[in-house]
């Protein structure tokens, strides 16, 4: 039997404009995790995939084309010069809430490639794992940027141009981050088709408001290198401002975010596709518990309390 985990993500900054050529901030969710076991299984039976929180099942063999996680197990396979349909049997978990904001999708996938080369003994760099992962990332997002795999792959906080490397690094001070699932579950597949709808119509007015956001964006890394928090706080108010201008913030989002607020955060905003799902708050450290009680209070399903 081989086991192999992957963490969810949140977008610190840069959501939606990063599709579009501009900089990203993204970190590692540790506290929610996806995992893939691979079990052997007798010769003939050929290779399942079972996602017991979807409900999932299906043989390699037979499953459609474009099925995210048979996408990158056939490519993993191909790519291992392993047989198309081994007798394995592959089980994934998660205890990240799907459509959230939180890279559920990018994350069963990324420990799907790491049990797929854990099993025949091979560890892949972050690198291998973030391109396979980003085949099955076409499926859930449509047009994705590439950040959700990427940070997952590498499970680090990075800088992020679409295109370019990944620049990996390390706040000058720790950040807590209170993260708040709003509830409805918000496909990111859907709401950066209709950011793209948008954009098409009217070019000039979005190309602003991602140049805003990108100029946010880079500021925010430098709050973050020289650890001034408060400045921060104020950086991620202003992306929820311009999020809300692209029109892919929602009253659930924005109940939580006013609760958090209140309850002390330096800055909190929506993170992710937005129109649902999750948001996220800076807080100082001693402040992550009433603003946790405050979010659950204004309405969360759950919140988790992350360090960066």
């Amino acid at each position: 039997m081989t086991f192999a985990s992957a963490p969810g993500k949140i977008i610190l900054l840069g959501e939606h404009a990063v599709v579009y050529g501009r900089p990203a901030i993204a970190a590692p969710v540790w506290q929610v995790q996806a995992t893939a076991t691979i079990t052997p299984q007798p010769a003939g039976r050929g290779c399942w995939l079972i996602a017991h929180d979807t409900g999932l099942r299906l043989r390699l063999a037979e499953a459609p084309a474009d099925q995210p996680l048979a996408v990158v197990t056939r490519l993993t396979l191909a790519q291992l010069a392993l047989p198309t349909d081994p007798d394995w049997q592959i089980e994934l978990r998660s205890t990240i809430p799907i459509a959230s904001g939180l890279g559920s999708g990018a994350a069963l996938s990324a420990a799907l490639v790491r049990a797929l080369f854990a099993h025949v003994g091979r560890q892949p760099d972050p690198a291998q794992v973030s391109e396979l992962v980003l085949a099955s990332e076409r499926f859930y997002h449509g047009t994705p940027s590439g950040i959700d795999n990427t940070v997952i792959a590498y499970g680090q906080p990075i800088w992020f141009v679409k295109g370019q490397p990944p620049a990996p690094f390390a706040p000058q001070q720790p950040l807590t981050i209170v993260i708040g699932n709003s509830g409805p579950a918000a496909p990111t597949k859907e709401t950066v088709g209709a950011v793209r709808r948008n954009w098409q119509a009217d070019p000039e007015r979005y190309e602003r408001w991602f140049d805003a956001i990108g100029t946010t964006v880079s500021a925010a890394r430098r709050a973050i290198e020289q650890g001034t928090l408060e400045e921060l706080g104020h950086l991620f108010d202003e992306n929820q401002g311009l999020l809300e201008q692209l029109g892919v913030s929602s009253p659930a989002l924005e109940q939580l975010i006013r609760a958090a607020r209140r309850a002390g955060a330096l800055g909190a905003k929506l993170s992710g596709g937005g129109r649902g799902g999750n948001m996220i708050a800076l807080v100082l450290a001693e402040q992550a518990s009433p603003v946790a009680h405050a979010l659950t209070t204004a309405g969360a399903q759950s919140v988790v309390v992350t360090v960066i």
